[in-house]
């Protein structure tokens, strides 16, 4: 298993340009927080009979996804998955609210595209495909590399 600093390292490579670089700090957390409302927004009825509560800011098929998701971020780093369970608390709980004030799942959906749509641009601007051409692995590691950078 590659260590973390070798998953930034080969990420960086078609990551040099800073347009690209702004276009990331933003759609990259963007999309993070997109999926979690998509995925807040599945029907939880099984994992509330499995679970025996109805709570639907943590009982959420988000959630538990990133369960899963945190286990790959520990196994790389533990500051890394302390980025990212703060991350992910706060897309759990932006994504409760916004679901009060707006429809989550389509809300969801338009800053999915147009984060894309930012993402694909910046690549444009760099010259170089995004990584997850590469190993889809990339779109596990961009959202900490953004962290690591912006925590510089």
């Amino acid at each position: 298993m590659k260590t973390m600093q070798q998953w930034y390292d080969d990420y960086a490579v078609s990551h040099q340009n800073e347009t690209n670089q702004k276009i990331h700090y933003i759609c990259v957390p963007a999309i993070f927080f997109s999926i979690v409302g998509m995925l807040m927004s599945i029907p939880t009825g099984f994992l509330n009979q499995i679970s025996g509560l109805e709570a639907p800011l943590w009982i959420n098929w988000a959630s538990f996804l990133m369960l899963l998701l945190l286990i790959f971020y520990l196994r790389l780093s533990f500051a890394v998955f302390l980025r990212m369970l703060g991350f992910c608390v706060l897309c759990l709980y932006g994504n409760f609210y916004l679901g009060q004030i707006a429809p989550l799942f389509i809300t969801s959906l338009i800053i999915f595209v147009v984060a894309w749509i930012g993402q694909f641009y910046g690549h444009k601007v760099e010259g170089k495909k995004p990584s997850f051409f590469k190993d889809l692995q990339f779109l596990l590691i961009g959202p900490a590399w953004v962290f690591e950078k912006l925590s510089r």
